[in-house]
């Protein structure tokens, strides 16, 4: 299956959450188990022998792809979550959306300086949460690797914001 093929997979919904939004919605790819394989083979094949030692993921459908990635990979699994939802001591980040801020948080002791780390969310748009998160890992040591996506929306032009890193996705709009 070619990568285009994966769209089909996708349903889209218009107005959600708010009116003018296209929203990608990916649980109709999630439920059916030999697309869903495929997809997460193809992802993780692009990784064997690059030595991941932690993949990095995002709240919430982020951990679908980023928890089977890490088992793929024999990677140590990091979640990075909202402000008041990881128990141990974190490490955080306030960052801007179109409208308004949020914060992300890390534990402190989720990376090791010079691991070798895997960022991994299921759809890139704007890039905003993802280089919010790039900037958590490069403060706890850690060493990007890639930053990988299910779906990137290029005319947002998320991975210009992510510049400095590579940057992969399976299916773009």
């Amino acid at each position: 299956m070619g990568k285009d093929n994966f769209k089909r997979y996708i349903r889209s919904i218009p107005d959600f959450p708010r009116k003018g939004i296209l929203f990608r919605d990916i649980t109709t790819l999630l439920k059916r188990p030999k697309i869903f394989k495929k997809a997460v083979d193809i992802l993780s094949h692009r990784y064997v022998g690059k030595k991941i030692d932690r993949v990095v993921s995002v709240e919430a459908r982020g951990f679908i792809f980023g928890s089977v990635l890490a088992y793929k990979l024999n990677a140590g699994f990091v979640p990075v979550r909202k402000k008041g939802k990881l128990p141990a001591e974190t490490l955080e980040l306030t960052y801007s959306l179109e409208y308004g801020e949020d914060t992300l948080t890390i534990h402190k002791d989720a990376l090791k300086k010079g691991e070798r780390v895997l960022i991994v969310d299921d759809l890139l748009a704007t890039g905003g949460t993802i280089k919010a998160v790039s900037e958590l890992v490069e403060r706890l040591g850690g060493k990007i690797i890639e930053c990988v996506f299910l779906i990137e929306l290029t005319s947002l032009r998320g991975r210009e914001r992510l510049g400095k890193y590579p940057v992969f996705s399976l299916i773009k709009y």
